[in-house]
């Protein structure tokens, strides 16, 4: 097992592992998604039945991944082909998931950049009340070209990380922008936590009132935790495809997990006390980023230096997921259309400008091109996080748990025996019954049957 095919690119060591693979699970749905969401299902206890879908559902299916990119070392096609023929429509799942979700998601990530562009510059410091940043940024995401402009520049600064290579681009970014997102979200944590009345909002955050919980709450649980750790992608799958033979499969996805949910909850720690500080309903929904916290930083003191650090952390946390999804498309086209490197990037990078460009405009002069009653931009966000997602979730459960040879599974969990795994029976029960049937759940539950 585990050999790897000659010339290709292999990840430094674990350290490197697990930042890349983190890179890739943490983004904006910890730190714009996951807040607002906390918020929307009343606080401390769906925080903790969040924590629970982690530990059941994502790192299990996490570890299916691992296993199914390092037993190939292959893109997310060429994987599940290797392993089996009839199985590779799930790796066709995965890159178009990848490409459909890039096509928002760079919109997403320009409006970042462009909040941080006016944090900068001051532009947003004359503003005085939340419903001027709304109106601000409505005249902003429906001008025809602005959003397009910061669009581009984000597309540009992803593909020049993939441009340079495995270890030169994807690793070397990630061991600087991983530090660098944590130690901005530790220094807005702590801003946040000397701020009057603080306390209020972390009772919030941590204290379960259980009461609160319904059957809808378990299931946007279970969809955030799926969401948040971008499994059912091709990402996971992809970056396994670079490690090495000793790295431990195990520890790097318990080690991706826990990282990727101490982002979310210091991005709660970030938002709420500040929230409840100023009087602010903490169920402000989606807006809670681009319109409620703007308004929040411009009473503070230093306004415009907290502001900026807040979107300079949003910037780096869409740029780490961005270059993890157009990897997996641009390693597709590089090993099965058999395209140089460069070329599959740019082809890569010219596709999703133009999707992203058509999503962007569908929220302002092409808002009337609708498909089945929702724009582009809305049509792409739905279509990935309520059906692709979660099939390639399923399948993929339904793959390593009923499919894929024992022995293969078992190997790659345990190096070759080199390493004790005294729970194999428990995460083959978890990838043959309980995360197919909670994801049939999700998936059913975001068509609107429930």
């Amino acid at each position: 097992m585990n050999r790897i095919s000659q010339g290709r690119a292999t990840l430094g060591g674990k350290l490197s592992a697990v930042l890349v693979a983190a890179g890739s699970s943490v983004g904006l749905g910890n730190i714009w998604r996951f807040p607002y969401v906390v918020g929307e299902n009343g606080g401390g206890a769906f925080l903790a039945i969040y924590v629970c879908c982690v530990a059941l559902l994502g790192l299990p299916i996490m570890l299916a991944e691992f296993t199914v990119g390092r037993a190939s070392h292959r893109n997310a096609v060429g994987a599940f082909r290797a392993l089996d023929r009839r199985w590779s429509f799930l790796g066709y799942n995965g890159v178009l998931t990848a490409f459909l979700i890039l096509g928002f998601y760079f919109v997403v990530a320009g409006w970042t950049a462009e909040y941080l562009v006016h944090s900068l510059t001051g532009d947003l410091a004359h503003l005085s009340s939340a419903d001027e940043y709304a109106t601000v940024f409505d005249e902003f995401i429906r001008s025809p070209w602005r959003p397009i402009l910061y669009t581009g520049l984000f597309v540009l600064a992803t593909h020049a990380v993939i441009a340079m290579g495995v270890q030169q681009g994807i690793e070397r970014s990630a061991k600087l922008l991983m530090p660098l997102l944590l130690g901005v979200l530790v220094v807005l944590a702590i801003h946040s936590l000397l701020m009057p009345g603080s306390g209020e909002g972390l009772r919030f955050l941590f204290r379960p009132d259980f009461s609160k919980v319904t059957p809808s709450t378990i299931l946007v649980a279970l969809g955030q935790a799926f969401f948040s750790l971008s499994i059912g992608l091709g990402t996971m799958v992809t970056y396994a495809s670079y490690f090495k033979p000793d790295t431990n499969l195990r520890h790097t996805a318990l080690h991706v997990t826990l990282l990727d949910t101490a982002v979310a909850l210091l991005a709660g720690i970030v938002i709420f006390p500040a929230v409840f500080s100023v009087g602010i309903e903490p169920s402000s929904g989606p807006s809670l980023v681009f319109i409620t916290l703007p308004s929040i930083f411009n009473g503070m003191p230093w306004s415009m230096v907290w502001s900026s650090v807040f979107f300079l952390l949003l910037v780096i946390a869409a740029l780490t997921s961005t270059i993890s999804l157009h990897e997996v498309v641009t390693v597709y086209l590089h090993e099965e259309w058999h395209l140089s490197r460069r070329r599959a990037a740019w082809t890569t990078t010219l596709a999703t400008l133009l999707l992203g460009a058509l999503a962007s405009l569908s929220l302002g002069v092409l808002g009337g091109c609708t498909i089945f009653g929702e724009n582009l931009f809305d049509s792409l966000d739905f279509l990935t996080a309520n059906i692709l997602l979660p099939v390639g979730g399923f399948f993929t459960c339904i793959f390593v748990g009923w499919k894929l040879d024992r022995r293969i599974l078992r190997a790659q969990l345990t190096n070759d025996e080199a390493l004790r795994f005294r729970i194999y029976g428990v995460l083959s029960l978890l990838l043959r019954y309980f995360c197919p049937i909670l994801l049939l759940l999700v998936f059913l539950d975001n068509l609107g049957v429930f």
